[in-house]
């Protein structure tokens, strides 16, 4: 038996999931929905999303409406008589009027275990405060912020040098399988959603200014946070005046009276700078100074010629 599906996604992560659809001769793709094209870059020129220049290249049908909830989307899509909807990181909450368009069901998946972290940015967020591990579901969407039943859950656990990328590429692979695994149970009415239980949280987006650290913190925490923001939007200190990007951290329980921001020195075993914070030692292999290229540690030490007298501070704009 065939399903006919239509696909909402936008960003790279949806792709694995877009591929499988296309692969699988379950699946009748009918149309593709992503958001309008943006300008992107110093030119300001007008750039498709991943998913809409994937869709467009394997010559499947594309909607990259401004506005999705018209009257005019929505005849368009009824017109396609789906019996799934299967969104991923679209980027747009659908009315329950579009919600009542597919057959069976309108499907989506989260990149978290709802009840946690429902909203915008769950991957970096469960990073940054410290979980130890995450997953995704795939659900029924409703008329809320991913409140909706869950059909089935997959979990992975989070190591302590992942970051908000390395997750994004794991989780967005899970995202396909555990779709693919079970639409066709979905369909025949073999498996039921759930309603969601646990403590609710949020995952709001991110903002640049979230990038700012300061070492009057834990160092664990300072390490999930710049993991957790790590591609974007990044996290920064001030040295020498200006904006230093920091990356590839760790944390060490490690004893000290120094000043937090000071520099500890240069771990020739782990290829890192020591910086102190309240609690513990930070670890930073990767830098980039304002205006200049990615640097490792070893680099930056011997470039800056850094003493013991250093210091890292926060940045503030």
């Amino acid at each position: 038996m065939r399903y006919s599906v239509v696909f909402m996604g936008s960003p790279e992560y949806a792709l694995p999931t877009l591929e499988r659809l296309c692969d699988d001769e379950r699946i009748d793709l009918r149309a593709v929905v992503t958001q309008a094209d943006k300008e992107q870059g110093r030119g300001r020129r007008m750039k498709a999303c991943a998913v809409k220049a994937a869709a467009l290249e394997r010559g499947l049908q594309v909607y990259s409406p401004v506005k999705l909830n018209t009257a005019e989307m929505r005849e368009a899509l009824s017109d396609l008589a789906p019996d799934f909807f299967v969104t991923i990181a679209y980027g747009k909450i659908l009315r329950p009027s579009f919600l009542a368009i597919p057959k069976i069901a309108p499907l989506n998946l989260h990149a978290s275990l709802l009840p946690k972290y429902r909203g915008a940015a769950p991957i970096a967020w469960s990073i940054i405060n410290g979980e130890h591990e995450t997953g995704v579901c795939l659900m029924r969407m409703d008329a809320g912020m991913d409140t909706g039943p869950v059909y089935a859950r997959r979990s992975l656990p989070i190591a302590d040098n992942d970051t908000a990328q390395s997750m994004h590429d794991k989780l967005s692979v899970l995202s396909a399988q555990i779709l693919v695994d079970h639409i066709a149970e979905i369909a025949e009415g073999k498996l039921e959603a759930e309603p969601q239980r646990g403590e609710p949280s949020v995952a709001p987006m991110l903002t640049k200014q979230m990038g700012a650290i300061h070492f009057l913190q834990d160092a664990r925490q300072i390490s999930c946070t710049i993991r957790g923001l790590s591609p974007w939007p990044s996290a920064f200190v001030r040295f020498g005046g200006k904006r230093l990007t920091l990356s590839e951290v760790y944390s060490e329980d490690y004893v000290h009276n120094a000043a937090a921001g000071s520099f500890l020195g240069y771990d020739k075993e782990q290829r890192a700078i020591r910086i102190a914070c309240q609690n513990g030692v930070l670890g930073v292999r990767a830098l980039k100074p304002e205006g200049k290229a990615w640097m490792d540690a070893n680099s930056f030490v011997n470039g800056y010629r850094l003493q013991e007298s250093a210091v890292f501070e926060k940045y503030d704009e």
